[in-house]
């Protein structure tokens, strides 16, 4: 049987080469941050990591992470409601629901499995969610394991979320559901307006905060501080795996009933091991660190600025950013492969984007900036993208 499947897996392969489709990773030889060494042991500046606040080399969180091992080991061996919970685990919790001023958190291996696992819980064929057209990939497949009844608005379009809502008095029970930042385009989904609305016609509101945590807010708390929405927002998802430290592990934060329920009948909590308690100790410190000070946030909104305008000026099309990713836009699928490795040659490793990733004729570069950056390396960035620009006729 294999020899047929084989050939079909390989003329698959195949055709995603011939289309240009094909992901290859890059492999680096030494700690994430600002500037990385390569396994060939040159060395490149990036921009296409999520180290949004630069916790990912930070002393301070490998050492809790080391430390802790010594007297609480190195894994769990179990699951959560078996003998997989620590008190360290509920101290994270709790640390994470402070950080977003809700009533109870609940820790999963990964933010992919906390939207896996948040509908099908609390949600029926007889309920409704609304969900934005751009919403990452983990929330699409967490509500095909719902049964409750699908609606899609544009993104960001509060007159089609509206029209949605106003379909969706059908069904019993409503959620909206959006990503707080978009990772592909950098915009945050207008939280005000869609509170509002949820309001209006009596829905819950559920936001994916793995691109707005850390980032976006006065102080980098999230969507709810940008657009004053405490305790208007019932669920907030999100993941220890970028502005957090950079590692694994995700989490949803809210309501404390429907924490209480996830934890009864949520399937990738139930049935997955728990978060080893390195990382649990790395989660802790990088909110006490958030606690402290606010100079990191700070310092990835000076990047961000600098960045930006540099390269408007320049004569890039930038995608209109409130967060930390700028989409430096393309539009030809090609040309954005060849930009990327083109400047890569440079020293700068960046990503292009392209179908399917991205909707056809908006191939871009996605550039993602960090409070690790110094001005030096936006400086050496914007004079290769300035360069490279020109080479393929991006720029005149």
């Amino acid at each position: 049987m294999y020899g047929k499947y084989q050939q079909y897996l390989q003329d698959t392969l195949t055709s995603i080469r011939e289309a240009g489709l094909y992901k290859n990773e890059r492999n680096i030889a030494s700690p994430q941050s600002a500037e990385i060494t390569l396994e060939d042991g040159s060395k490149a500046l990036n921009f296409c990591a999520n180290n949004y606040l630069g916790l990912a080399d930070n002393p301070r969180l490998i050492k809790a992470a080391s430390d802790i091992m010594a007297t609480r080991g190195y894994g769990m061996s179990s699951v959560r409601f078996i003998c997989g919970t620590q008190d360290m685990h509920k101290k994270l919790e709790k640390a994470i629901a402070d950080y977003f001023h809700t009533e109870d958190t609940i820790l999963y291996a990964s933010c992919f499995d906390a939207n896996g696992g948040v509908f099908e819980p609390l949600f029926t064929a007889e309920d409704a969610i609304i969900s934005d057209s751009l919403n990452h990939a983990s929330i699409i497949d967490g509500v095909r394991l719902c049964k409750a009844v699908r609606y899609r608005y544009e993104n960001a379009d509060m007159a089609d979320l509206e029209r949605c809502l106003k379909e969706a008095q059908a069904q019993r029970y409503r959620i909206i559901v959006t990503d707080g930042v978009f990772s592909m385009d950098g915009n945050v989904a207008p939280m005000d307006k869609i509170c509002d609305l949820a309001e209006k016609y009596d829905a819950l509101v559920m936001v994916d905060e793995s691109h707005s945590a850390g980032v976006v807010g006065k102080t980098g708390h999230g969507v709810a501080e940008q657009y004053g929405c405490y305790g208007r927002i019932d669920i907030h998802t999100g993941t220890l795996g970028k502005a957090f430290g950079g590692a694994v592990g995700g989490f949803t934060t809210g309501r404390k009933e429907i924490i209480e329920l996830l934890r009864q009948r949520s399937r990738p909590y139930l049935f997955s091991n728990s978060i080893p308690p390195t990382i649990v100790a790395a989660g802790l410190e990088t909110f006490k660190i958030l606690g402290e000070s606010n100079e990191l946030h700070t310092k990835l909104q000076e990047n961000v600025d600098y960045f930006r305008d540099k390269m408007i000026a320049a004569g890039f099309d930038i995608k209109p950013t409130q967060s930390a990713i700028c989409a430096v836009m393309l539009y030809d699928a090609p040309l954005s492969q060849k930009f990327a490795a083109r400047i890569a040659e440079e020293g700068i490793f960046v990503t292009g984007f392209y179908y399917p990733v991205v909707p056809q004729g908006q191939a871009r570069i996605r550039v993602q900036l960090s409070a690790a950056h110094k001005k030096e390396h936006l400086d050496k960035a914007i004079a290769a993208f300035i360069k490279v620009g020109k080479e393929l006729g991006v720029l005149k």
